[in-house]
């Protein structure tokens, strides 16, 4: 499942003592390259392509200008390009071109004006998907939060391929993208289900046809590729690498690939990435970790019954919801508001806690015979349609050409309706965005088993919520055990997808000094759960 928006690299990052160790790695070697390459994975000539992209790209660097929307854009961002072959078995071949954006380091300490910091390279950010931009990272460097790191970092964004502004991928005309209003069966029929297996085909066939040979290079690996590159134009030896999300699986990729190329590197909201998992049991993981954020949601609702009016205990929530969902499909709000649009807004509740106000307030107001704020939080945006289409069709291509995947529909249907009995929220409704994979027209790759050994890797931060649905906490102490010498610092009791520069200062403390001084705690930390929302009727 595509993660929403996220937290990640939004906040205040506050520096906290703690137990110093180093985070520098092994500088870049002949040694350190080749065996990067041997254990490319994707075979000798893909590795030997990074290699070549990799010195074309330094020797041309970033011509760094005005942004195409600057008189948009608040601050002094800048964007430029950075070519990269489509397929690095064949690095003469076709290029094609990452839109990549910077702010360079601002050197100014925030409580010292008469410190001068000394800059400590490129920060590169990727916020996950598959199919997110991370090209407007660089203005967080505006908020004060973050100034102390924009002091000592070039912030760097980029679009990955595929994405936005970077030889951007299409599955079907955008004016089609949003359906609505939409069911969304938490039991579908045989009937709804033969319907959907069509769309899903109709779907996959649209990406090879709008594609073509192309499509069969949009994965992981030439993600995790791609980032060499760009750390190469960027003139880094070593990388400093934030990724959340989607985000921490390609760079835990390059982790492995590149292991010498790292300096320091954080995962937030790591996804599982033992092989096993690429990417179908991992969406059966979270559908199931979904059910019990969604109970949560539902409990905070039922405690703010004074409040909201939906009832006292999760379970009468529920009633209150269906009732809506019933409602809505027998009329949909504004005629385009259905129960799929209802599901898809409360499943960002299951993301972001700050979301639960906010929809516990439309909710309310739905029942009580006012449908504004649902319509508002929930009808689908059209001026949106292309970026959304893209992003889908970036997500697609990537989780299905990374793996493999169910191709007979009686293993989908027999896994789904088991989970569905103890997970109804959101199991199906997954199932529909994936279901593309079964019958994808490109080849599938075997997954890259992650995995580095001890003295390989410099230090790496991982960052986790415990109750984190879209990637849930098996997935960080995963990743944890296979990257050697990380840390993980997880937030208890809390479900918020990505939480660095979130609303916890002791997880920004070990973020920022991690960032800004190479400390690290020992092997594992813990940080209480941040304050959850309080009730508001103005939203």
């Amino acid at each position: 499942m595509r993660a929403a928006a996220l937290y990640s690299a939004t906040g205040a990052l506050l520096l906290t003592a703690l137990s110093a160790v180093p985070a520098g790695g092994a500088p870049a070697t002949a040694s350190g390259a080749a065996s990067a390459a041997a254990r490319a994975g994707a075979g000798a000539p893909a590795a030997a392509g990074v290699a070549l992209a990799a010195a074309r790209a330094a020797a041309k660097g970033v011509d760094f200008g005005n942004c195409s929307d600057a008189q948009d854009l608040p601050g002094s961002m800048q964007c430029g390009t950075v070519s990269v072959p489509l397929d690095y078995a064949r690095p003469g071949g076709r290029q094609i071109e990452l839109t990549v954006s910077r702010v360079r380091a601002t050197h100014r300490d925030p409580h010292n004006s008469k410190r001068r910091v000394p800059r400590q390279g490129a920060l590169v950010f990727n916020p996950g998907g598959p199919g997110g931009s991370g090209l407007y990272f660089p203005l967080i460097g505006l908020l004060p939060e973050w100034k102390r790191i924009g002091a000592a970092y070039d912030l760097v964004g980029y679009d990955p391929r595929g994405v936005g502004r970077s030889a951007p991928l299409s599955c079907q005309d955008p004016k089609h993208f949003f359906k609505g209003p939409t069911p969304a069966p938490t039991h579908p029929s045989e009937s709804y289900k033969k319907e959907r297996i069509a769309q899903a085909k109709a779907y996959a066939r649209g990406c090879g046809k709008r594609a073509g040979s192309a499509l069969r290079h949009y994965t992981s690996l030439n993600n995790a590729r791609d980032l060499d590159v760009l750390r190469a134009a960027l003139d880094e030896e070593r990388l400093t690498f934030m990724g959340a999300s989607y985000g921490t699986y390609f760079g835990a990729l390059y982790a492995t690939l590149f292991p010498s190329h790292v300096r320091r590197m954080v995962f937030d909201a790591a996804v599982n990435p033992d092989p096993a998992k690429i990417w179908y049991r991992n969406n059966l993981d979270q559908s199931a970790a979904f059910e019990s954020r969604w109970t949560d949601f539902r409990e905070w609702v039922a405690r703010h019954d004074a409040v909201y009016g939906l009832g006292g205990t999760p379970e009468a929530v529920l009633r209150s919801y269906e009732r809506a969902r019933a409602r809505l499909a027998a009329e949909p709000a504004g005629g385009k508001v259905g129960p799929g649009q209802l599901q898809g807004a409360f499943l960002q509740a299951g993301y972001y806690d700050d979301y639960w106000p906010s929809r516990a307030q439309a909710l309310s107001e739905y029942l009580k015979g006012d449908p504004r704020q649902l319509i508002a939080q929930a009808g689908p945006v059209t001026e949106a349609a292309a970026e959304a289409e893209n992003s889908s069709a970036v997500y697609t291509a990537v989780e299905c050409n990374d793996a493999s995947w169910p191709t007979d529909w009686t293993d989908w249907d027999r896994d789904n309706t088991r989970l569905a009995r103890v997970a109804p929220f959101e199991t199906w409704d997954n199932v529909w965005a994936n279901l593309p994979c079964a019958y994808w027209p490109a080849p599938r790759q075997q997954p890259l088993d992650v995995r580095t050994g001890p003295g390989e890797l410099a230090p790496t931060l991982i960052l986790a919520a415990e109750r984190d649905a879209a990637a849930p906490y098996d997935g960080a102490l995963e990743m944890h055990r296979r990257l050697s010498g990380s840390v993980l610092v997880t937030e208890r009791d809390s479900g918020t997808h990505g939480i660095g520069g979130g609303p916890n200062p002791c997880v920004n403390g070990h973020l920022d000094a991690y960032l800004l001084e190479g400390r690290l705690p020992v092997r594992r930390a813990a940080c209480a759960a941040h304050a959850e929302p309080q009730p508001t009727t103005d939203q």
